[in-house]
């Protein structure tokens, strides 16, 4: 096994601290991860206990034994509260990784998805070397494709019986990507800053 230790720095937006996970999140995360809707769209079962969360946490930190980056907490300045998750996950070392977040409904159309994820984007692309950053999407999950188009992601098709469900559904995917050449372009930063120190809206 890789270990892939102390990764995941501490990342701040103007509304927003982006750290590592950690087991003393767990009442929040139960909080919104116990919602049935979440865990539908996020791909897990909802959390039937905090016990079961504490659980969950505990195996973010362990994807790191596996070479991975670990997971992010998505923070809210003003109160401190945990609503929701980053990840680039899938990763492969100087070529790429998928993108992945989870917000609580509770805080929906406010714009921490979006605002979150440039984030994640910067330090995937400007930090880990990454070319390639993907994020697929349930083809009726319309929140997350407008997320995606938020981000200027690139829609690249649709991924048929792409997904199995923990429950063993399978779904297809609708397939995003952005890479370094357009990242690092001036088009996108002016666009990212505008984004990042605007009025951001999901």
């Amino acid at each position: 096994m890789k270990l892939n230790k102390g990764t995941v720095p501490v990342m701040e937006t103007k509304r927003l601290i982006l750290r590592e996970t950690r087991i003393s999140d767990s009442a929040d995360m139960f909080e919104y991860a116990s919602d049935p809707i979440i865990g539908k769209l996020a791909g897990w079962p909802p959390h039937k206990s905090e016990a079961y969360t504490k659980v969950v946490l505990k195996n973010f930190q362990n994807k790191k034994l596996f070479g991975q980056l670990g997971t992010v907490a998505v923070i809210l300045k003003k109160s401190h509260k945990m609503i929701g998750t980053m990840e680039l996950h899938s990763y492969t070392p100087k070529f790429k990784a998928e993108l992945g977040y989870t917000i609580s409904s509770d805080y929906w159309g406010n714009g921490y998805a979006v605002e979150a994820s440039f984030m994640m984007l910067k330090w995937g692309f400007e930090k880990i070397g990454l070319k390639r950053i993907e994020c697929n999407t349930y083809i009726s999950n319309f929140r997350s494709q407008k997320v995606c188009e938020k981000l200027h992601l690139v829609y690249e098709g649709i991924k048929k019986k792409g997904y199995m469900l923990y429950d063993g559904s399978i779904y297809d995917l609708k397939c995003y990507s952005i890479t370094d050449d357009y990242y690092f372009s001036d088009e996108y930063q002016v666009y990212m800053k505008n984004i990042i120190e605007g009025d951001n809206n999901e």
